[in-house]
């Protein structure tokens, strides 16, 4: 039987995984907390849990989301129930193997989920709400960046979460920027001393569906149609985009339509699917695109060149 701990371990380790991008067992292991051989322990048994783990040519692992019988989804409020009972006491359940896969992956409160299965989350979001009420800097310790893909430590000034607390707006000393942090990313947090230093350049950033704060001051129109595999994977990526997506329930395609903040995470989906995509609008983006591709294919043309000589 599953401990309450290992549990909550294990609905850390799915939120990881079902996130690009796929992810080391030494990644895993330092965000986790635990060594590379659990990581690997955990991963078998989610494997006999049910869930399909994917294993890229990097040795990096994933979670691959299947979007058959996408329709059979729990209601809000079996979710919702669920959800209570399995983090309250799951471990005397024969059925709770089933349930941490549907709850996770077939339910309507992705946006929720997200920071439910981390129970630490509420204790790092009232630990940043002291440091804002205290007008103190904090540290994320181990904070993951999908960006660059590398674990460290940020020093910064807590300004604001999002409505939703999937975000925390906070300015960072070392970039001297107004940054967003995402919640689930950090593995701990830690008050310091020092009361803040750059309270006149703080300003709160509202993020777009996809994460990323207006820094430009700039909006980008996306208008894309997209069929049920990629509506799932979208959906599950990026829950904020949900709003934003009408259903053609007839033809089974998805239109999604809104503005953006930043094209990189919108492009880099639209990149993976390009068979299942169909791109509507706006011009701004498809020049974007357009130069994106152009611009990596230049980059793999010289890199190939240059293998060649060596």
């Amino acid at each position: 039987m599953l401990n309450q701990h290992k549990i909550l371990r294990v609905f850390k380790l799915i939120s990881l995984l079902k996130k690009a991008p796929a992810k080391s067992t030494r990644t895993i292991a330092v965000m986790l907390d635990i060594t590379e051989r659990s990581v690997y322990r955990y991963l078998d048994l989610m494997a006999e849990i049910g869930f399909d783990i994917q294993k890229d040519k990097n040795n990096k692992y994933a979670i691959s989301i299947d979007d058959d019988g996408a329709d059979d989804y729990f209601t809000l409020e079996e979710a919702t129930l669920i959800k209570e009972l399995v983090l309250s006491s799951a471990k005397n359940s024969a059925l709770k193997d089933g349930i941490l896969k549907k709850i996770f992956v077939k339910s309507e409160i992705d946006l929720e989920a997200n920071h439910i299965i981390n129970a630490n989350n509420s204790k790092l979001a009232a630990q940043i709400n002291e440091a804002i009420a205290q007008k103190k800097q904090v540290v994320l310790q181990k904070y993951f960046s999908a960006n660059s893909n590398n674990i460290s430590n940020r020093i910064i000034e807590p300004i604001k979460f999002t409505n939703n607390y999937q975000m925390l707006c906070a300015y960072e000393l070392a970039s001297k920027k107004n940054k967003l942090f995402s919640l689930e990313r950090i593995g701990s947090v830690m008050i310091t001393d020092k009361h803040f230093e750059c309270a006149e350049l703080h300003r709160f950033e509202q993020p777009d569906a996809f994460g990323f704060a207006n820094i430009d001051d700039q909006k980008l129109k996306v208008d894309l149609l997209l069929n049920l595999r990629a509506y799932v994977i979208l959906k599950q990526e990026y829950p904020m985009v949900i709003p934003h997506i009408k259903a053609d329930n007839k033809n089974k395609t998805y239109r999604l339509t809104l503005e953006v903040n930043n094209l990189k995470p919108v492009t880099r989906f639209v990149l993976g699917f390009l068979d299942e995509i169909t791109i509507l609008g706006s011009d701004d983006f498809i020049e974007h695109l357009r130069a994106f591709v152009g611009q990596l294919y230049e980059n793999n043309k010289k890199a190939l060149k240059g293998a060649r000589k060596a």
